[in-house]
């Protein structure tokens, strides 16, 4: 059924960039009689704002490659009326209207008027969060959230005066600039609060971006705050963290989180939710049919819970935007589906990607949790320049409804969480990611894909074939059982393993006798996939056996 429509409907959009230029051009395509005004109270409507990091370190080089769509674009392409510098200050549900501030060059040049709507749509953001603290207001501590803050930074970047540089917050954000700052032959200093880096990853799966951080000289400081920005005049010269370490600077990024922008929508009266964004039905709808809102600002339902959660992502924006602008001009459209939280970000030469929980997550939310992890190349090992991938697959222990996944590592990553992606949107379990049929060449993948062996993994664990141990997990009042050869062993011990028994896996059958039956034994190899032998040869000769998630890849990134 065709939701176009030639009714006359006066849309208003508060806010432009991904969910608000979206809603803007949907609603055109869907509707050419509407009037259509989109207020952005910035100078640009429609940019990349996850490429900003890329052109500060000029791995994107065309500063207007970074813009979608232009105001004079939308105007001529779409017929929008696009209003810039101005700003939706409050909403009249009652009359219908919005209040709008018109910024002229200085304050008593401003103008303030009002415009009649019959629908709005919400799109106001996030904006970066700034602690208060001693020294913040320098002009060299910045944050990045549009192209006015990308060109502050790499003016200074690129003027020379930028030596040394503290990036605060190590998500996303912070460590594209740590990596693009790197680029550019500044030396970096990355502070997060949290014990690792990445806070929303598991622990082991964020351990090798620390690694790839400390290779490439990054001073990484885990654990610490940042207590106070030392100044000489307007610049600050140094920070000083938590634990008493202080770090000279040219320049400060603050990457530390962002808030939503629901002031807006708060004074109209419309309901927040939980986490601080404004609720929205399947439609994007407000507590007020007439008002929707999309973006970062919004709270979609997160499909691992099913409750409502912003989510501020880019692809959630741009998809919610469309729904919206077809729905307000039309009174209809597809519903809205759930959001995963699908991410992905690469540092340096390792990338990590994710949707859905994490075992932390699962646990924070409540959600009873198993997870298997697999340690593979990203295609045929024969073939020239495989790369080693770590996957986690989370997992309902008792449905095998897929949760979630991690993936860390080179080329590829990004293939393995979509898939895993897709078959969550879909209600998928193990079983049926044992049984996708995914594209095979050498150059590409494997016959068996690391998605298939993860999923293999997990299978075998519901079907009581194989019991895995956390990679985390104390080892202490368990028989260990370590099959790899000596030489390895001599490289890379088994961390937090005390007494563990070495026999190869080749000799295990041999050498049965060397071990006591009536302990709880946990084998472990290098990654797992020798521990799998070596259980079901325990497991049938009378042991209970658990194979160690990982092997001591995975757990020594636990403990090192």
């Amino acid at each position: 059924m065709s939701a176009e429509s030639n009714a006359p409907v006066r849309l208003v959009i508060v806010g432009g960039v991904a969910g608000g230029a979206s809603a803007a051009t949907r609603a055109r395509r869907m509707n050419e009689q509407a009037e259509i005004i989109l207020f952005e109270k910035d100078d640009d409507v429609s940019f990349a704002n996850c490429g900003l990091p890329y052109h500060i370190g000029e791995e994107i080089k065309d500063r207007d490659a970074l813009v979608v769509a232009s105001a004079d674009f939308l105007r001529r392409r779409f017929r929008l009326d696009v209003r810039t510098r101005e700003e939706v200050v409050s909403i009249d549900r009652e009359k219908r209207i919005v209040t709008v501030v018109r910024r002229g060059v200085t304050p008593e040049q401003e103008e303030t008027y009002e415009q009649p709507y019959d629908k709005v749509i919400l799109a106001p953001g996030a904006s970066p969060i700034v602690p208060d603290l001693p020294g913040v207001d320098s002009d060299n501590v910045l944050t990045l959230r549009n192209l006015v803050d990308m060109d502050r930074i790499k003016a200074r970047v690129d003027s020379g005066s930028v030596r040394r540089a503290v990036v605060v917050g190590a998500g996303y954000i912070g460590l594209e600039m740590v990596e693009q700052l790197r680029r550019r032959g500044v030396a970096v200093d990355l502070i997060e609060l949290c014990d690792q880096v990445l806070p929303l990853l598991d622990h082991e799966m964020a351990r090798p971006i620390e690694e790839a951080l400390r290779r490439n000289n990054v001073g990484v400081h885990l654990g610490v705050g940042l207590e106070s920005i030392q100044q000489d005049g307007d610049l600050a010269t140094s920070v000083r963290l938590s634990d008493g370490t202080e770090s000279s600077t040219d320049l400060v990024i603050l990457g530390i989180g962002v808030r939503p922008n629901s002031g807006l929508a708060t004074e109209a009266g419309l309901e927040i939710g939980n986490t601080g964004g404004i609720s929205i039905d399947e439609f994007s709808r407000t507590s007020d049919s007439d008002i929707y809102s999309v973006g970062d600002a919004s709270e979609p339902v997160y499909g691992p819970t099913g409750t409502p959660m912003r989510v501020p992502l880019a692809g959630p924006a741009n998809r919610s935007g469309r729904l919206a602008g077809e729905h307000a001009v039309t009174g209809m459209s597809a519903t809205a589906t759930s959001v995963w939280g699908t991410s992905v970000v690469r540092v340096f030469d390792v990338s990590v990607g994710m949707t859905g929980l994490t075992r932390a997550s699962a646990k924070r939310f409540g959600k009873e949790a198993d997870s298997v992890t697999v340690v593979a190349k990203h295609h045929a090992g024969y073939f020239p320049g495989a790369e080693t991938m770590t996957l986690k697959l989370v997992y309902e222990p008792n449905t095998g409804k897929v949760l979630g996944a991690q993936c860390v590592g080179g080329e590829g990553i990004d293939k393995r969480i979509d898939v895993i992606a897709t078959a969550m949107h879909f209600g998928g379990s193990v079983r049926d990611l044992a049984g996708l049929d995914l594209a095979y060449a050498p150059p590409f993948g494997s016959a068996k894909d690391p998605v298939h062996m993860a999923a293999f993994a997990a299978s075998n664990s519901l079907d009581d074939i194989e019991s895995f141990r956390d990679s985390d997990a104390s080892l202490e009042e368990v028989q260990i059982v370590d099959v790899r050869g000596a030489t390895e062993i001599e490289k890379a011990p088994l961390l937090e393993a005390s007494g563990s028994i070495h026999i190869p896996v080749d000799e295990l059958r041999d050498r049965l006798d060397e071990l006591d039956r009536t302990k709880p034994t946990v084998v472990s190899c290098a990654v797992g996939v020798r521990g799998h032998i070596a259980a079901r040869i325990l497991r049938q000769n009378g042991f209970e056996v658990q194979n160690l998630a990982g092997g001591a890849t995975v757990r020594n990134r636990c403990f090192d």
